[in-house]
């Protein structure tokens, strides 16, 4: 019970803090009005959102060699608080950047931290229980977009100022629940963070070279995902609604693909998910009306968000208790890096004159190629699984 209460308050921070980083996408159209910027700034305070998540995962993991985890986890809830209280008061660009920044790093001082807790709470499950987490983690971004238009009604500001207000209660809680539960002891040993990482190189570059490119495509197809939809032709209620819709197929799709992680080939199961992410979305660049982009916008948001469980469990199942939060946090904070770019380059190419279909077209299309060098070397036995 003590170790359920402890999970259920981890999925009400891992909402909270997964809102942070999502809540800028839907209101890129209001930061290019407000501020006057064009659609390259507009991402880039959306990349640094995601840049803060990957900043600090390195420091995070070395701290996690000398503080227990969860301890480490009110520290995000801390962080995710006071940031951002700071965004809501932002009057620059400057300034809301740099609250972008620090919510985002609150992000990836919390993802660092919980995920090995939650693997070592729960060790003889982890993909499912990545999969419930993950699925809270989810439902912030089906409501970040309808949730932006009811704070609208009032002012921008009050979606951040909600955010503040609710991490501070939720960090309150977790504190109680940690209080009453046994923490496992599988990280002791984990106690040399160079060491622990470099041990588990190979391991940490093959995760990397297989989801880090489709990480890095979705991180800018999601993110202009609206303005993407407008461009075919739909309404902004209706591009908004698809939004939505690629999010919330991605909550049923956090616990079944935590499930099969459980019980699939690590890697084949990996390389899978992305080779279908790749076809669905060069199909997306063919296909306008409603139904079709309906049709395909559900698939896509299936399938790439069970990406992530599946890479947590493939990392934080074969990781060793000696190296796990060591070298998760060095696969985690190059994994956050390497995303992060995806929305301002996105927005750069788009600025330039190139159409969002040639741009996602041309992304599919390479993401795909490299689907099919891993397969073969998969096939013949030349990847770590």
């Amino acid at each position: 019970m003590a170790r359920a209460r402890l999970l259920a308050s981890l999925c009400g921070l891992v909402f909270l803090v997964n809102l942070a980083r999502i809540i800028f996408a839907p209101l890129l159209d209001v930061f290019i009005s407000e501020f006057a910027i064009g659609e390259g700034t507009a991402g880039l305070i959306v990349t640094l959102a995601w840049i803060g998540s990957a900043s600090l995962r390195l420091p995070t993991g070395w701290l996690l060699t000398k503080v227990p985890r969860h301890q480490v986890v009110l520290g995000s809830g801390v962080i995710l608080a006071v940031s951002s209280a700071f965004a809501a008061t932002a009057t620059t660009v400057p300034h809301l950047m740099a609250g972008a920044f620090f919510m985002g790093i609150a992000s990836g001082v919390y993802f660092v931290s919980a995920n090995p807790l939650l693997s070592e709470l729960y060790p003889s499950r982890i993909g499912q229980v990545m999969g419930i987490h993950g699925a809270a983690n989810q439902i912030a971004a089906v409501i970040a977009a309808p949730f932006v238009v009811l704070t609208l009604v009032v002012d921008w500001r009050l979606s951040l100022w909600a955010i503040a207000v609710g991490a501070a209660v939720v960090t309150a809680y977790t504190w109680f629940a940690a209080q009453g539960t046994e923490m496992p002891a599988a990280g002791a040993d984990d106690r040399n963070f160079v060491a622990g990482a470099l041990s588990e190189w190979r391991l940490i570059v093959t995760a990397l070279v297989i989801v880090g490119a489709a990480s890095f495509v979705w991180q800018g197809l999601f993110n202009f995902y609206e303005l993407y939809m407008q461009s075919k032709g739909l309404s902004d209620r209706m591009a908004g609604t698809m939004l939505t819709i690629v999010f919330a197929a991605g909550v049923p799709a956090f616990y079944f693909g935590g499930d099969l992680a459980d019980r699939l080939p690590h890697v084949p199961y990996l390389l899978g998910i992305v080779g279908t992410f790749s076809a669905s979305m060069l199909a997306l660049t063919m296909v306008d009306g409603l139904l079709p982009l309906l049709v395909l916008t559900g698939i896509i948001g299936f399938v790439i968000h069970t990406l992530f469980p599946a890479t947590d469990t493939y990392l934080l199942d074969t990781l060793p208790d000696s190296t796990r939060g060591s070298a998760y946090a060095v696969f985690s904070s190059s994994w956050m890096l390497m995303q992060a770019l995806g929305s301002w380059v996105v927005g750069l190419l788009i600025e330039s004159g190139l159409t969002y279909d040639a741009v996602f077209g041309g992304a599919a299309a390479l993401l795909g190629a490299s689907v099919v060098v891993l397969v073969v070397l998969e096939r013949t036995n030349r990847l770590p699984s």
